[in-house]
């Protein structure tokens, strides 16, 4: 049985160091190089075992436990589309990744999105809290081992560092992950490994290397084990142009053997598709970089775990995060099973949703993920820049739902006339390359929304009110009757409706008047003015007789099951007065 190497991504928020990490490692192993160095892939490195014991070796002492594993293999181009490429069916062919967090910063807005990402994936990761050399007095020595530089530091300085990660392993347990330093881990099973780094100085990275070797040999044996004869199964990271062979892929082939000649299937805008490859390319080592014209060499054959570029027909009919298969004679399974692993998220339904635009179809599935985890319904999702179709569909929304006739474009470019095209349309286009930020702008634009409508609709409503007639202020007795009143409860305004507590209503208000002044509405408490039009003081109303506002049905029933949290105590007691006046004679009503 031969194991591989695990495949490593490398994960963070912006500027928390993730390429200086990589660059860091990549260096320390360089200066190995007479134990192996490393050997440059396509998109991706690999780091051999030899070159990774005799760097810790130096640092850490003997290593005891017999490593099996070959190596690792590390994506170079850190972040969330790396990794959201790296994607198979059920999870990701990342086997470990490494989420960096600045130890002065903390969990941060892409911290957040890629713990989700690994979640949603079900990755096993390592935090490299980074940037431990900007600790107030850290005093920095190469490459040296995380305890052996701990202990070499002040007790200030000790304070201070072990203050910061403990804030953060809070961090990691309210969003859900048990955390800690992990030399003081006792079950790497259920707790995450926190190494502190420093990308700087390389301070910690042989622990952060000996922490994913064991995590690969304790845990991965099983989808570590190559199946050097069987046909081989990657994923297209990116579609490039190369001069003289044209359009080409940089890929990841994570299991099986890949050689040329292979018919191999992938998938496109069209659906699945097929084509041979025509050569397999390499970079040649290092030092034999330097003629650019002749940067690769040509292999007949590569096993798992590698990167390399691809050159065959039609590879500019792919997607970026596409499968890649061999096959053999099972083509018509094989083409059946890209078809459906992507119908999974690449969606085109008749459904009252948004619209979703992604780059790839690993971002595509991320962003399909996060938005059903938070409810939000999908028309149509696919890759690609934004079109007039798009347009098109989410006009089709709009016209039923105007909350979600909206366009959501994940990573890729929006040409302004189009977006122009949109606007005047009354269709919003929300885009970030951020997926938890192109959510969360979403989202709180539908929660504002939202609320603005509710408050109109609130506002629009004849509210509960409750008067006195003040006995011995009866300015006018009809034709207008003008008379001073008390407000008991909740309020009133001009074109409510009064009546008395018999249910019978005996008037509306004109007007207003506070101190000779008109005013659009009279709250509990206050003592005012109001005409009224049809009712004869004497008559019709008496001094000292306490009234109504008058709530037609279908409001009043908006009041009691919608928007009762909205009234204010007074509000509600009046309204709660007015029901059991109306009920005597209708008992249903409002109900």
């Amino acid at each position: 049985m031969r194991l591989r190497q695990p495949i490593v991504v490398v994960l963070g928020h912006v500027d928390h160091g993730k390429t200086s990490l990589l660059d860091k490692m990549r260096g320390t192993l360089v200066a190995a190089r007479e134990a192996g160095g490393i050997t440059q892939h396509i998109g991706a490195s690999l780091f051999p075992l030899d070159a990774i014991i005799s760097t810790c070796r130096t640092l850490l002492g003997e290593i005891k436990v017999q490593l099996k594993v070959p190596g690792l293999l590390f994506v170079d181009t850190p972040g969330h589309a790396a990794f959201a490429n790296l994607r198979k069916r059920g999870g990701s062919i990342a086997d470990l990744a490494i989420l960096v967090v600045d130890v002065m910063k903390g969990i941060q807005e892409q911290t957040l999105e890629s713990l989700e990402l690994l979640k949603s994936r079900k990755t096993p990761f390592v935090v490299a809290v980074n940037k431990i050399d900007l600790i107030p007095g850290w005093k920095s020595v190469e490459y040296e081992p995380f305890p052996k530089a701990f202990q070499r530091q002040s007790q200030a300085v000790r304070d201070e560092l072990e203050q910061r990660i403990y804030a953060m392993v809070g961090e990691f347990a309210g969003l859900g992950f048990r955390a800690d330093i992990y030399t003081k881990i006792t079950s790497f099973a259920t707790t995450v490994a926190m190494v502190p780094v420093s990308a700087k100085s390389g301070e910690g990275i042989p622990d952060l290397l000996l922490v994913l070797l064991g995590l690969a040999q304790a845990f991965m044996k099983e989808q570590l084990t190559l199946h050097e004869d069987a046909p081989a199964e990657g994923v297209v990271l990116e579609i490039t142009e190369e001069e003289g062979l044209g359009t080409t892929v940089n890929a990841i082939i994570y299991d099986g053997i890949l050689k040329v000649g292979d018919r191999i299937a992938l998938l496109g805008p069209e659906g699945a598709f097929t084509t041979k490859v025509k050569a397999i390319l390499m970079p040649k080592p290092l030092d034999e970089m330097r003629d650019p014209r002749d940067r690769f060499k040509s292999v007949d054959h590569v096993l798992a775990a590698a990167g390399l570029k691809l050159v065959a027909e039609g590879l500019d009919r792919t997607y970026p995060g596409s499968p890649i298969y061999v096959i053999g004679q099972n083509e018509d399974e094989i083409l059946e099973r890209i078809t459906k692993e992507v119908g999974e998220f690449r969606l085109f339904t008749d459904k009252i949703g948004v619209v979703l635009k992604a780059d790839t179809l690993g971002s595509l599935e991320a962003a399909v993920n996060f938005l059903r985890e938070r409810g939000v319904q999908i028309r149509v999702a696919d890759i690609g820049e934004l079109s007039k179709r798009d347009i098109v569909e989410a006009e089709v929304v709009r016209m039923k739902d105007e909350l979600s006739g909206v366009i959501l474009a994940f990573n890729v470019k929006v040409d302004p006339d189009l977006e122009r095209e949109a606007n005047s349309r009354g269709i919003r286009v929300f885009k970030s390359n951020v997926l938890f930020r192109l959510v969360e702008e979403y989202t709180s634009w539908v929660r504002q929304e939202k609320e603005r409508r509710e408050t109109a609709q609130f506002e629009s409503l004849t509210k509960p009110g409750k008067i006195r007639i003040l006995p011995g202020y009866v300015f006018r007795r009809s034709n207008p009757a003008i008379v001073g009143v008390e407000v008991l409860g909740g309020r009133i305004r001009p074109k409510y409706v009064l009546m008395n507590s018999e249910g019978k209503h005996v008037g509306t208000i004109s007007q207003i008047q506070d101190k000779g002044q008109s005013i659009p509405e009279a709250t509990a408490g206050m003592s005012v003015a109001i005409s009224m039009k049809e009712p004869i003081v004497g008559r019709h109303v008496k001094e000292g007789e306490i009234l109504y506002t008058v709530i037609p049905e279908n409001e009043a029933r908006l009041l009691f099951k919608s928007f009762s949290n909205r009234l204010t105590d007074d509000e509600r007691a009046v309204l709660d007065e007015i029901a059991q006046i109306i009920r005597k004679n209708n008992p249903l009503w409002a109900r």
